[in-house]
């Protein structure tokens, strides 16, 4: 769930740079109409950024592929992907929310120091809950896995995989 996160991160910041770069290429003494233009621009490619619940089928799909699920199985993965669902649309309810916050917030108000260490607090919190609730299923899933499938599990559910969180040191970010 980590790298769905990280991967839409990572996906906002390119959509939304590479507008940006254009424009600078193209014009550096940029007039108010091409100043709107990009604005727009970097609007929209906000909008076209696809939403957690947009991927998680395929990743889905190549999970249960990869792992070779049986038919024995199945049942342990639809509660594990039911899950993994359930967070990629509250993923969307919390990315929609934070757009149309972003949008309605005049931009020279910051929020203070304590506003954003209780959001992180309210953040953390939702991420152990999840984490909880995505435990709770993949735990009978893996049970019922061979050890075959197990070892494939061990490499595509873990979040340190190819160094996630590799840069972030001692004092990783939820």
């Amino acid at each position: 769930m980590n790298k769905s996160i990280l991967s839409t991160l990572i996906s906002v910041t390119l959509a939304a740079a590479a507008p940006l770069a254009v424009g600078q290429s193209a014009n550096p003494s940029a007039d108010g109409p091409q100043v709107r233009h990009h604005a727009q621009r970097h609007h929209e490619s906000q909008r076209a950024v696809r939403l957690p619940s947009e991927r998680i089928e395929a990743r889905l799909a190549y999970l249960k592929t990869a792992l070779k699920i049986t038919d024995a199985q199945q049942q342990q993965w639809d509660a594990f992907a039911d899950t993994l669902r359930k967070h990629a649309r509250e993923m969307d309810e919390r990315v929609q929310a934070r757009r149309s916050q972003m949008e309605q917030r005049p931009q020279e108000v910051q929020p203070t120091a304590i506003e954003r260490l209780e959001r992180r607090q309210a953040r953390l919190a939702a991420a152990s809950v999840r984490l909880s609730e995505t435990l709770a299923a993949a735990r009978p899933l893996y049970a019922a896995l061979t050890p075959e499938q197990q070892k494939v599990a061990d490499e595509l559910l873990s979040p340190w995989r190819h160094g996630t969180f590799r840069h972030r040191g001692m004092h990783g970010r939820a």
